[in-house]
């Protein structure tokens, strides 16, 4: 598991969950969706400090 320290760039609410961009430094941004409930929860807002906690067991991305 890593653990990135970042800056919340943009939060894009959608019905149900939220697409939230966090800029984890060296032109590198970091996107995670997550509930809108969520967001409320952590009272998430652009420019504030956020973590980014990746765990990625199942996630691929790939290109030719």
């Amino acid at each position: 598991m890593d653990v990135l320290n970042g800056t919340i760039t943009e939060i894009v609410k959608g019905a149900t969950s939220s697409h939230v961009r966090i800029d984890i430094g060296g032109g590198t941004v970091v996107t995670a969706s997550i509930t809108n409930e969520a967001v409320a929860d952590l009272k998430l807002e652009k420019g504030k400090q956020a973590y980014v906690v990746a765990k990625a067991s199942d996630v691929m991305v790939g290109i030719d």
